[in-house]
């Protein structure tokens, strides 16, 4: 159930880079400010909008588009199984 609204959040530029789904955090707030990522399917254009365990992220990435479903909040940029702890792919039917 995305977009609960409820609980512990996190900046979604924060979250890409924590999980490493981002090369650093202004490469992600790029992407959030230039409207390049949907949050449960809205896009969002500011870098401050809050990720919640649940949450769906749809971003542009290397030669396609990810979707990832965030699992946890990261407290910090660990390694890399860390950080893959905190969402599961999900792939993107055709």
């Amino acid at each position: 159930m995305p977009g609960t609204g409820v609980g512990p959040s996190l900046r979604i530029d924060k979250y890409l880079w924590f999980a490493r789904l981002s090369k650093s955090r202004s490469t992600a707030q790029k992407l959030a400010e230039d409207g390049h990522i949907r949050l449960n399917g809205r896009r969002i254009d500011r870098s401050h909008a809050p990720v919640r365990a649940g949450d769906l992220i749809t971003f542009p990435h290397a030669a396609g588009v990810r979707v990832v479903r965030v699992i946890q909040l990261p407290s910090r940029r660990g390694p890399a199984p860390e950080a893959q702890a905190c969402y599961e792919e999900l792939t993107v039917g055709s």
